[in-house]
């Protein structure tokens, strides 16, 4: 009962930050621009430790990558949203990746390959499709992306309530045993039933233009929260982990969080642009 009442007081402010920062958006990016950035901080320390083996790991090379992760989405922020004809912003990538190859020569005691690995790792898993939210937003309305976070928070009360209920039948054993196909299916059809009462009550709010392309997206998002929790699950068994830290009581760390956004921002700006192209 305690651990249940830790994980919904989180959970809980998790979501109140999320949601303010994305509705501060239209008349203030401050709030925004301190929450995801430090979102993507954190989670590549947490994959960072994940990755690591033997060797010490450099605090420098951490805070680079930590730092590089934060400019990568700023730099998409300055490109799509600020201004879009400044090149300035190719100058954050290209000052990253010259200060990260350069001071791992001077780290002769560590495997330069494995070191480069994780540093590309965590900015290409985690920092890059957390920088995409900034793409959907230059070709939607801000609003939407708390649809895409309410699709996946239902799909996630839904997978996990009918999981816990009715689930017999193991999704992916091998990689997540507590997973099963009927919380799966519970998880997209909450998410399908949002979509439906978020368009007949809060159409306007969202601003989506027709009932299917916001089921489509319902489903497109509840289908890649799947793979992204077990793409995560995979990670934190090879290193044969529980959580990815525990930042997060009663959910662990922010990866644990963040797993299913990391595979549904580039899924759902695919699914908007096919859209897009096909109106």
């Amino acid at each position: 009962m305690v651990n249940l009442i830790k994980r919904v007081c989180s959970g809980a402010i998790y979501i109140a930050i999320i949601v303010a920062a994305i509705m501060l958006l239209d008349n203030s990016p401050v709030m925004y621009l301190v929450v995801f950035p430090l979102l993507i901080v954190l989670g590549i320390g947490e994959l960072i430790t994940l990755a690591k083996d033997d060797e010490t790991q450099s605090w420098l090379v951490n805070i680079i990558d930590m730092l590089g992760g934060a400019g990568l989405f700023l730099t998409f922020y300055l490109h799509f949203i600020k201004d879009e004809s400044s090149r300035l912003w190719l100058l954050l990538i290209a000052f990253y990746l010259l200060v990260r190859t350069i001071v791992q020569l001077y780290r002769p005691r560590q495997n330069a390959v494995h070191s480069l690995e994780r540093s590309f790792l965590s900015l290409g898993y985690v920092a890059l499709p957390v920088s995409m939210l900034n793409c959907i937003i230059d070709i939607t309305a801000p609003r939407l992306l708390l649809g895409i976070f309410m699709f996946i928070w239902l799909y996630d009360t839904g997978a996990y309530c009918v999981g816990m209920l009715l689930g017999r039948h193991r999704l992916f054993e091998r990689i997540s045993p507590k997973k099963s196909w009927e919380g799966v299916i519970g998880g997209v059809a909450f998410s399908i039933a949002g979509a439906f009462a978020s368009h007949y009550w809060f159409d306007e709010f969202f601003q989506v233009p027709d009932l299917m392309t916001w089921v489509g997206l319902s489903v497109v998002v509840a289908v890649f929260a799947t793979f992204g929790d077990l793409v995560e699950s995979l990670i934190k068994r090879t290193v044969g982990v529980k959580d990815s830290g525990n930042i997060m009581p009663g959910h662990g760390g922010i990866l644990d969080r963040i797993d299913s956004l990391l595979l549904v921002v580039p899924a759902v700006l695919i699914y908007l642009q096919l859209m897009k192209l096909l109106n």
